[in-house]
């Protein structure tokens, strides 16, 4: 999967292109005409750019110039062995954006993505013109004590502290089956296509530490001055417009997990529920997902 006949590297109506932003180099795919509003696709785990592959050619063939990155630590990005942090991932999206030769994008985030997305109004305002989330609760509550998370996303999220044990499974074992089971709705058979893309990308080396280095820090840094710090900066509002997509059968972030999102939105919040599909909408419902997304960039132009 390394070489450019893998997943990582498929030919499609985009193109791939190594980017530098934050002292890093970032694998993005590229799509739509270049005079188009730019709208960054950031994927959750264990993802990489591909999982956005439906919207990159719905969100392209509607005129809207579309980046989908592979975060860093993920696919083809850079995979330093420091330097996880959300704050440190979030200038990376913003790096992006300039780097491509635009002031301010859309920024669409899914899972972790989503938490991203969700710090840029407050991290990267400058570039930032709206965004959507999607089965993400805004990071405030998300990282209290009582965040509601499903008993199977708090099993997941304290499994992976221990070290060295979730990368074998990550690479050897059947932990990223798993983890896409579960994340789906109930009966939900994972397609063979997607196992295999996954479970791949995931052994190419350094991929299943820096990956799971992401939300280590979001558990361990609680407590920490600079997850204490991270926390201040995001109990600021968002000021810029947010539509937050939920799966009616999400098993990791179910409904009472968003209740407190709008306390932390003095903007427009779209909120939109898509009936019978998990935690991965992108690849359970692309075609729902690409609408709702089309009909929120369409409002902004009103």
């Amino acid at each position: 999967m390394s070489d450019k006949q893998g997943t990582l590297w498929q030919d499609g109506p985009w193109e791939h292109r190594f980017v530098a932003a934050n002292g890093a180099r970032f694998h993005v795919v590229l799509a739509g005409p270049e005079a188009g509003e730019l709208v960054v696709l950031l994927h959750g785990f264990p993802q990489f750019w591909w999982a956005w592959r439906a919207q990159i050619t719905a969100l392209a063939q509607a005129g809207y110039r579309v980046a989908a990155m592979d975060l860093r630590g993920f696919g083809g990005s850079d995979k330093p062995p420091t330097g996880h942090s959300t704050p440190v991932l979030t200038a990376d999206v913003g790096g992006v954006v300039r780097s491509l030769g635009r002031e301010r994008a859309v920024v669409v985030g899914h899972d972790f993505g989503g938490t991203l997305a969700w710090s840029m109004p407050v991290l990267e305002p400058r570039v930032t013109r709206a965004v959507a989330v999607l089965a993400a609760p805004h990071p405030v509550p998300l990282l209290r004590p009582d965040n509601h998370l499903s008993a199977r996303a708090r099993a997941f999220l304290t499994r992976i502290q221990v070290p060295w044990f979730p990368e074998r499974a990550l690479r050897r074992g059947d932990l990223v089956a798993r983890v896409l089971t579960d994340a789906s709705a109930p009966g939900r058979k994972v397609p063979a296509e997607e196992l295999h893309a996954y479970q791949s990308v995931m052994r190419m080396p350094s991929v299943a530490h820096t990956s799971l280095e992401h939300l280590r820090w979001l558990v361990r840094s609680t407590p920490r001055p600079d997850g204490r710090r991270y926390l201040a900066a995001m109990a600021s509002p968002v000021s810029v417009p947010v539509l937050s997509v939920q799966g009616g059968a999400d098993r990791f972030t179910p409904p009472r997990a968003f209740a407190a999102d709008a306390a932390h939105v003095h903007s427009p919040l779209r909120t939109a529920v898509v009936p019978g599909a998990g935690h991965l909408l992108p690849e359970e419902a692309p075609d729902a997902v690409s609408e709702l997304l089309l009909e929120f960039l369409a409002s902004l132009r009103d």
